[in-house]
Formats: structure tokens, C-alpha cells, sequence
């Protein structure tokens, strides 16, 4: 069901991935209708406005990712973090340094206050320790503080940092030294683009990467308005256990946390709690299908004016994909289709759920 990408397909998956306005979402709407990178590609002048990354920008990239002994793997690839492929829309490229099979072990992420109290620091490095004997990859976000000391703790048994950046801009400074030691002995990833340097708005989408490798979340000290919490409802969004360590009510670090228990978060205080809220087993993955990927046929062409139908009925009230295509008695493969060209001309959003709004009503 899934296959490698040979380097020309390779170099058109990261042009149409690096295209502005073209999110995962966009992106996978487009494979699903061209079939291929290459022919949605050369659609885009004919259904937008938006013009892709030169050929050799996406040859720079990858030539530069493996360079640093690193490789850019497209979602439709054996390599990709299996537990991602399962999101509705997962990030078309994502770059590792290190050993990828680390993500198909069982997984689970530890986060938490990059100004951790001593106690959040060692629960979290032994925590890690002893999840990492049970046969865990744990995966952190490399920030100072209780991510540190969860890599630190799985060191030797195998973890995973999601950067928010470029894998050649790794952040902070301070961890840099872990940071190698992780490439060589784990797995360092990033949805960014080789030299991207990390902006404050990069990171909620590094947290929905972290949740999104991991089959749960275990949070360790959080203020009411930490990033932890950013990751703890991007876990929640994506059908993903949320569990939390309590934390003293003295402790402004902990209230976060400590509020995350009070609204259904399973409280943890060790491993085999962790192990007994995840289960015996792992749930069954759906099949890592590409859908019609490469197929030799075109998709259907749209019906004649139905994205000027769909525009009509779009308002900043979220409506369902599915009642556009009744309302206009259209295929709801046709619908999704439009609404990929008017998202992309600017004149539709795409919510979660399926939902859609007319472009100014956008929110994440």
C-alpha cells in the first residue's frame, strides 16, 4: 500500500508540499484529484493563482538533508511515522535524522514547564527511564527543562525530539549536545524545511507533530497557558490518551496539569500507570493507504460552475462537506475538489471535522 518515491516524484511531492497556502489538507485533496505531484503541479496554474517552488529549491533541500544524514520522507513512504499516516491529514514531508524505525515501536510523549521544579526534572528522566525498559521510543520536543530530562531517561533505550525548525537549526543552544546524541542513538524530526529557523508560531504545530507520533501524552508540570497544553489538546483532537502527573496547588507550574486531571486526564504516577491507561495492546491501524496515488486515470472533471455554487453557500458559519454536496446535489468528491480550488484562490477555508467557511471565518 505504500511505496518509495523515486527522485523525480520526490523532488514534485516536496514542491507541491512547500507551495504557499498549501497546507496538508490542500495537499492531500490535491493527490487524491491528480493523482500525482507532478500532475497537480502543472493543474495549479489552471486552478489558482499560486505558483510552486522552483524544481531545484526542492533538489536543494533534499540534497541538503542528505547531507546532514538525514532524509525528507513523504507521507506516502514506508519510513513515515506510522501512527501519523493515520491522521486525517498528516504532514506531507517530514525530515529525520536517525533511525525511523524508533517510530513504529510503541510510543509515547513526555512533556512539560521548560522551567521545571527539581522534582517534575527527576520524575520525568525516571519516568522515561522505566517506560523506555518496557519497550517505549519516548518523544519530547528537545526544550529545555522536563522535555531534557525525558530524552535524557530514554537515552539508551531509544527517543525521538520533534524539532520546530529546520533539523539544521536546532533550538535551544543548551541542548545541542543531546540533540546529537539523539541523532546517533534515536530518531530527530521535523515537518519544517531544511534551514528554517523556529518562530513562536512553528511550535503549536511541532506539538500536534509530537502528539501525533505517539500513541499518548503524559504531561509533567504545565502552567494554565504552558505549549504542554497546546500538545495536550492537539493529543485529545487526534483520538490520542491525555494523562498527566499532579502537581502541588502551591505550585503555579502545576495548575495547568493539575486542571488537565480535573477535566478527565488520567492522573499518572508511574509507568505502570501509564501502561495500564494505554492498554494491553495498541489499537489496530488502518492501512497505510495513499489512496489513488499515481493511478494511471485522470480524476473526473469538476461539474460545470460548481465552485461558484459552493462559494455562494460558504459564510463565516462552519457548514459540512457532506451537506454542501446534498444541498447542491453534487458528489462529495466533486465538493472536495472545488473547495480545494477555492481555498487555494483564497475564497474558502478548510476547518477540522470536514467543516468548511468562507476565508476570512479561518481559525486552527
Amino acid at each position: 500500500m505504500t511505496r518509495t518515491l523515486s527522485r523525480p516524484e520526490r523532488i514534485a511531492w516536496v514542491r507541491l508540499a512547500r507551495t504557499p497556502r498549501i497546507g496538508p489538507l490542500t495537499f492531500h485533496r490535491l493527490i487524491a484529484r491528480f493523482r500525482t505531484p507532478a500532475a497537480a503541479l502543472e493543474a495549479l496554474p489552471r486552478v489558482s493563482n499560486l505558483s510552486a517552488p522552483p524544481a531545484d529549491r526542492a533538489e536543494a533541500e533534499i540534497d541538503a538533508a542528505e547531507a546532514l544524514g538525514a532524509r525528507l520522507v513523504a507521507s506516502c513512504e514506508p519510513d513515515y511515522p506510522p501512527l501519523l499516516s493515520q491522521l486525517d491529514a498528516p504532514a506531507p514531508v517530514i525530515a529525520i535524522r536517525g533511525d525511523p524505525a524508533w517510530l513504529k515501536q510503541p510510543t509515547i510523549a513526555i512533556v512539560g514547564s521548560r522551567e521545571g521544579s527539581g522534582a517534575a526534572l527527576l520524575f520525568a528522566e525516571r519516568l522515561a527511564a522505566d517506560l523506555g525498559e518496557a519497550g517505549f521510543t519516548v518523544v519530547s520536543g528537545l526544550a529545555r527543562g522536563v522535555d531534557a530530562a525525558a530524552h535524557k531517561g530514554a537515552l539508551a533505550t531509544g527517543t525521538a525530539a520533534v524539532l520546530a525548525g529546520g533539523l539544521d537549526h536546532p533550538y535551544p543552544p543548551q541542548n545541542l549536545k543531546l540533540h546529537e546524541a539523539i541523532c546517533e542513538r534515536g530518531a530527530v524530526l521535523s515537518e519544517a524545511p531544511m534551514g528554517a529557523v523556529a518562530r513562536a508560531r512553528d511550535f503549536p504545530r511541532r506539538n500536534s507533530i509530537i502528539s501525533g507520533v505517539s500513541r499518548g501524552v503524559v504531561i509533567i508540570e504545565a502552567a494554565l497557558r504552558s505549549g504542554s497544553l497546546i500538545t495536550a489538546r492537539a493529543a485529545a483532537d487526534q483520538g490520542r490518551d491525555v494523562m498527566a502527573a499532579p502537581g502541588s496547588p502551591l505550585d503555579p507550574r502545576a495548575r495547568g496539569s493539575n486542571a488537565l486531571i480535573k477535566q478527565g486526564a488520567t492522573l499518572i504516577e508511574n509507568a505502570d500507570d501509564v501502561i495500564a491507561a494505554l492498554g494491553e495492546s495498541s489499537p489496530p491501524l488502518r492501512p497505510h493507504s495513499v489512496g489513488p496515488l499515481f493511478a494511471e486515470r485522470d480524476g473526473p472533471p469538476l461539474p460545470p460552475g460548481l465552485a461558484n455554487k459552493i462559494a455562494q453557500l460558504l459564510s463565516p458559519t462552519p457548514i459540512h462537506v457532506n451537506d454542501i454536496a446534498r444541498l447542491l446535489d453534487a458528489p462529495a468528491g466533486a465538493v472536495a475538489a472545488a473547495l480545494t480550488e477555492l481555498e487555494m484562490n483564497g475564497q474558502a477555508a478548510s476547518l477540522p471535522g470536514g467543516y468548511a467557511a468562507s476565508s476570512g471565518a479561518a481559525f486552527s
